[in-house]
């Protein structure tokens, strides 16, 4: 996974961890993971109430299409070019 330039991960995984289990997951949905890595998605669709309004809303409705399938929240312009790496699951 991508580090974050402002956050302290050490500390935070140790004083915070569910807090900082969902803020790594929601970061990694928004910006991206190293090349191999994926997404657990049971662990997505767990925490999905509580980072889905941390989520950039297109990455957000991506996730509820590729999960879900729920059409009519598919961002229009998505193309081949900005389109994701798959989720494990």
């Amino acid at each position: 996974m991508r580090k974050h330039w402002s956050v302290d991960e050490e500390t935070f995984k140790k004083n915070h961890p569910e807090k900082y289990r969902l803020w790594k997951l929601a970061f990694a949905i928004d910006y991206g993971l190293e090349k191999g890595e994926k997404l657990d998605k049971e662990e997505v669709k767990k925490a999905w109430p509580k980072i889905r309004d941390e989520v950039d809303p297109y990455k957000k409705r991506l996730i509820e299409y590729l999960i879900w399938g729920k059409k009519y929240s598919l961002p229009p312009n998505l193309t081949f070019w900005n389109w994701p790496p798959k989720i494990k699951g």
